[in-house]
């Protein structure tokens, strides 16, 4: 069914005319799946894999090839000869999630790209839709139901309380706009492109804080040493406690008396900034902790000129303390073995003040400081450059589809 004006803002130079609007139960059947939990699953020994519902919400790609995912196999001691042929996946096939407890995840869809003739089925929680119109390209379904129309008609028919669920009736009678195949195809291919870049920066990224917390590790271990500038070995470190090397400083900021106030000063909360204000209370760089809540413990590196709400604290170096050595050192103590409540969970510098640590002269504290911030600039360069593809891919969702 044709209808005006369904022509998407973004389009390729060589495609015109108006999209068509088809409903998803006249492109895909839906198929049986199973209800084996995770129980009955091992990651090293079977005949048949099981994509699980949990793994669709957290870890796989939407357009999923099995040899770069790690998938479970159903375990051994279990009859797959039951399992009907038609519930084993087939390349193209959709796997959406028909359970989750908030909007954010449910239906959730992987889009079988590569089964690498491996037999793989759809386990609980899920639904199997199997194309059957060539009116819907192979690869182009797994971005559709990504976006913003799509996934606010899936979440006006979810339904539950605590937990969300999903009908494979309900979602056969979504609308999909869909352009003729071959541009599916090509839009298919360019948003590929930039999911594998952003797949290959959360890889490089995730390589490089390894290799910073290996390092790190070795550094604070003395494995590995630094030379002063004239290639001599520094004096040996020297074992103090926390509170020798730093003092802890208290805010009152409360979050509710500020909700109208906006300016240029940075404050920061439990997960980093929070607003900007129209006042600062420390003139120079500091570290804040995490003092109340699931974050306890969480440290960051705040701006001059800035300030803190009253869950956070402030830690500053002593005299012969570099500012960016301690913030190694914070970063390198588990805080959660000191807290205190369940509900509300607490922690207290008069306890951490005790933790352990060793400590050498501040010139080798400057070098660690320095080899470690340049990994560090290194990781937030890559961040940046994911958070501008992830934009951009965003973008493209909103504009290239209508």
């Amino acid at each position: 069914m044709a209808t005006e004006n369904l022509i998407p803002q973004i389009r390729f130079p060589e495609f015109n005319g108006n999209w068509e609007i088809k409903e998803f139960g006249n492109l895909y059947d839906f198929k049986t799946t199973n209800s084996f939990s995770r129980d009955n699953l091992n990651y090293e020994n079977g005949s048949v894999k099981n994509i699980h519902y949990g793994d669709i919400h957290t870890k796989f790609n939407a357009q999923f090839d099995i040899t770069k995912e790690l998938v479970p196999f159903i375990n051994e001691d279990i009859d797959v000869s039951k399992i009907n042929d038609e519930s084993y996946l087939i390349e193209g096939d959709l796997v959406i999630a028909d359970a989750s407890e908030d909007y954010a995840d449910i239906g959730k869809a992987i889009e079988i790209i590569n089964l690498n003739d491996e037999k793989t089925v759809a386990g609980l929680h899920t639904l199997l839709a199997r194309k059957k119109s060539e009116d819907i390209a192979i690869g182009f379904a797994s971005f559709i139901l990504k976006t913003n129309r799509v996934r606010l008609a899936v979440m006006k028919i979810a339904q539950g309380s605590k937990v969300l669920s999903l009908s494979a009736n309900r979602f056969a009678k979504i609308d999909l706009h869909l352009p003729k195949p071959d541009e599916q195809t090509k839009i298919a291919s360019f948003i590929s492109k930039i999911e594998t870049q952003i797949q290959l920066l959360e890889k490089e990224k995730a390589l490089l804080e390894k290799y910073k917390r290996a390092i790190s590790k070795k550094i604070f271990n003395q494995e590995i040493r630094f030379k002063d500038d004239s290639g001599n070995d520094f004096p040996d470190w020297e074992e103090k406690v926390l509170g020798d090397i730093c003092t802890k400083k208290s805010s009152n900021i409360s979050a509710n008396i500020l909700e109208k106030n906006s300016g240029e000063y940075k404050l920061y909360g439990a997960n980093g900034l929070f607003k900007c204000i129209d006042f600062f209370e420390e003139n120079d760089e500091y570290i804040s902790i995490v003092k109340d809540g699931a974050g306890i413990g969480r440290v960051m590196l705040c701006d001059a000129k800035s300030s803190v709400l009253g869950t956070l604290d402030i830690i500053k170096p002593n005299e012969g303390v570099d500012l960016g050595f301690l913030f190694s050192v914070l970063l390198s103590i588990d805080f959660k073995k000191y807290g205190i409540g369940s509900t509300i969970p607490h922690i207290y510098f008069k306890d951490y003040k005790k933790q352990k640590i060793s400590i050498p002269k501040k010139e080798e504290q400057e070098k660690i400081s320095n080899f470690i911030s340049s990994i560090e600039i290194s990781i937030l360069n890559i961040e940046s450059r994911l958070i501008q593809s992830r934009l951009f891919k965003k973008s493209l969702l909103q504009k290239m589809f209508v």
